[in-house]
This record gives C-alpha cells, sequence and structure tokens, in this order.
C-alpha cells in the first residue's frame, strides 16, 4: 500500500525542522561554533585610546600642572581726550570787531603766532584816559615843585603847598588807576612803553597763540563783533593726550593700588586700531564717586608723537587684579565643557588619556585657576583637547 498523500507545504516545513535538529541539537553548542572573545585593547570607560603617531599628527601638547602667580583684568570704556594741562580756550579781553583772521581750523601753529586781530574802541578810550591821566600827573607834579620852593621862599602859606600836595597824590592814583584798565585790557609792559614813547594810540587788539598746537576751535569770522564771554579760538597741544574712564563701584579694586602708588602703566586699545595696545600712565584716581552713576573716574596719559590719536575717539582701558601667589592655574584650551561639566584630559601612557572632572576658579582670558580635581605635575593635555573630547563623545555615543 502506497504512503498516504502529503500536503506539499506541511511537507516543506517538515524537512526544514529536521534540517535544524540535526545541525543544533537541543542544548549543547556545535563544537565547530565561532564565539567572540572580549578584546584585550578594549579602554574602560572615561579613558581615550590615541596611539602615539596619532597623537603627533592632531598636535596633542601635554603639560604638568604648575603653581604661578595668576592675576585678571577688566575692561572699561574711554575716550580720548586733549591734554587739559596743554590746551588753551582764547578769547579776548576787550570788546570789539573783528577785522582780520589769520588761523584755520586744524592748523598747526607756534607760540605767539597771530591768529586773528580786533578792532575796539574801548581799548581806544582806554589809552587815551591814560595818556591824559599821565598828562595831569606831569602837571601836578610840576606844580608841587613850585610850591615847595615858593613855600620856602615864605611867598605861599602852608595851606596852599598841601594843596598842591593833594592835587598830585589825586593825579597819581589816577594815572595809576588809567594803567590797570590797560593792564586789565592785555596791554603789557613793552606795549607800555611804546605808548609812553609815541604817544600815539593804537586800537587794534593781536590775538596770538599762548603755546604751539593745534587749532582744534574756531568760533569767529571776520566783521563780525565778538564779547568778552566768547571763545574764539581752541589750541591744544596734542603731542600727549588723555584717555579718560569710568569706573563702576564694584570694579574699584582694580585700581585701589594705582591710587596708593601712582604712575602705573595700563593697556589702552583704540576702536580704531584694534590690532594695537598702547601704554598709558595713570595719573588721576577720583576721590569721590558720582552719586548719579556710582562709578569713580580715571584717567591715563598717553604719548601722541605722530598724532594718530584723535579727541573723542572710542578706547578701552584694561587693567589687572592684584597678583594671587601660588595658584594652579590651566589655559583655556585645556579645559574641555559638556553641559554642566568642566574636565581635562591626563595622559596615563603614551596612548590612554583619563578624562578627569575639575572645578575651576576664576579666568582672565589665556588662564583659568584650578580649585579641585588636579594635583600640581599631573600631566594634562593643554593643546588638541577637542579632539579626544571627540573620541570621547563617539565612545560615549
Amino acid at each position: 500500500m502506497s504512503a498516504p498523500t502529503r500536503h506539499p507545504f506541511l511537507l516543506v516545513s517538515w524537512l526544514l525542522a529536521s534540517v535544524v535538529t540535526a545541525g543544533t541539537g537541543c542544548d549543547s553548542a556545535p563544537s565547530n561554533a565561532v564565539v567572540p572573545k572580549p578584546s584585550t585593547n578594549a579602554a574602560a570607560a572615561g579613558v581615550v585610546v590615541l596611539s602615539a603617531e596619532d597623537s603627533s599628527r592632531v598636535g596633542l601638547v601635554v603639560q604638568p600642572v604648575a603653581r604661578s602667580e595668576f592675576r585678571t583684568h577688566r575692561e572699561f570704556p574711554a575716550i580720548v581726550q586733549p591734554n587739559q594741562r596743554a590746551m588753551a580756550d582764547i578769547t579776548t579781553l576787550v570788546r570789539g570787531r573783528v577785522v582780520d583772521v589769520y588761523a584755520d581750523l586744524g592748523q598747526q601753529v607756534e607760540a605767539n603766532a597771530l591768529l586773528a586781530i580786533l578792532y575796539s574802541s574801548e581799548l581806544g578810550l582806554a589809552q587815551s584816559g591814560y595818556l591824559k591821566s599821565q598828562a595831569k600827573l606831569h602837571v601836578a607834579e610840576q606844580a608841587y615843585a613850585r610850591a615847595k620852593f615858593l613855600l620856602q621862599e615864605k611867598v605861599i602859606g602852608e595851606a596852599e603847598a598841601q594843596r598842591r600836595k593833594a592835587e598830585l597824590l589825586s593825579m597819581q592814583a589816577e594815572a595809576h588807576e588809567a594803567r590797570d584798565h590797560l593792564k586789565l585790557l592785555g596791554m603789557n609792559d613793552e606795549e607800555f612803553r611804546r605808548l609812553d614813547q609815541s604817544r600815539t594810540i593804537r586800537s587794534h587788539v593781536p590775538i596770538v597763540a599762548p603755546f604751539a598746537g593745534r587749532i582744534i576751535g574756531r568760533n569767529l569770522t571776520r566783521g563780525e563783533v565778538v564779547e568778552t564771554t566768547e571763545k574764539l579760538f581752541v589750541v591744544a597741544d596734542l603731542s600727549e593726550v588723555w584717555v579718560r574712564a569710568n569706573i563702576p563701584e564694584k570694579d574699584i579694586p582694580f585700581v585701589h593700588s594705582v591710587h596708593a602708588s601712582g604712575g602705573t602703566q595700563a593697556d589702552v586699545r583704540i576702536n580704531a586700531y584694534p590690532k594695537e595696545i598702547f601704554k598709558g600712565t595713570i595719573t588721576y584716581v577720583g576721590d569721590v564717586l558720582d552719586p548719579a552713576t556710582r562709578t569713580m573716574q580715571l584717567r591715563l596719559e598717553l604719548p601722541n608723537p605722530e598724532g594718530r590719536l584723535k579727541p573723542e575717539m572710542f578706547a578701552t582701558i584694561r587693567l589687572y587684579s592684584e597678583p594671587q601667589p601660588d595658584r594652579l592655574a590651566l589655559p583655556e584650551s585645556a579645559l574641555q565643557r559638556d553641559h554642566d561639566r568642566t574636565f581635562v584630559f591626563v595622559r596615563r601612557n603614551e596612548s590612554e588619556y583619563e578624562v578627569r572632572d575639575v572645578q575651576i576658579g576664576e579666568s582672565n582670558g589665556a588662564l583659568t585657576t584650578i580649585l579641585g580635581g588636579l594635583s600640581e605635575g599631573d600631566p594634562v593635555v593643554t593643546q588638541g583637547a577637542f579632539v579626544l573630547k571627540s573620541e570621547l563623545l563617539k565612545k560615549q555615543a
């Protein structure tokens, strides 16, 4: 009798089950099966492996942690201004009309250079009054001299001689008053000698530069009448300029030592020359704070021999704190951050770098103090640490 007929799908399933059962068995592995073994080169958690060749290729630099003097700094906005000790606001001592102007804005002038000429009737009247007082004084002196002679000769009495003397004293006072008035109007001894000799009235008033410098302000035109309260010219010697800053109250400790010693150097950066650092000398530290802004004034003096620094330029002053000795510090490039964690890589051997969490303190932009997590002498990766961080993140992923 023939075998019973089987369904094709059931027959295939039966054959496959037989093959699997024969090849694997129920409870034991085949003798020739390949089982993966753990690698002996696998790194522990928190350790990055990088061969010496790869470390050299990516530029890893390892330096021991050392103690050194540490200083922080602060930067403050400032502005360039003319040296107030070498700047003059030129006015006139007498009201007058502008006849000629010889100096223009931005012009370099020498000491006693003629800037402008005014015509002043007030000055002419004052000179006329002076000459009249001198003439009256001369007459009074002659009259008193004759009175003394006549008194000796018994020609006049004592009362007449005293009257002549009183007139002389009055004329002397009047002459002194006229002379002082001319001095207030700007006349000097040389001009008085000229007036006494020539007896000629000059109503022209010269406006001259008090010292060599540059015209940084001009406020007059030919033909206008100027008053004694008006500022005609501003002359400044810009071979040295001031840099002023306002220091917030909380940052005053950065300039406390400056106030005690004086003459301290500070770095100045000018916005117009961002790649240059200028050295200025601190010459003034304010003693009183501005009650509105709670800031203290600070002033530096900066050499400007080539005239590159212009008044009203924006600048930045950098001040350093008192040095903190014996502090552990690392370059900023050695510190790596991941969320709220800060860590470094410490070399264990030629190819292994251990991740070490650290507690950091103050930073000055180049160095950061280490408060915990490292000891003096630990070999830390200071350059190329970002490569190790990338490898660490790959490993964690």
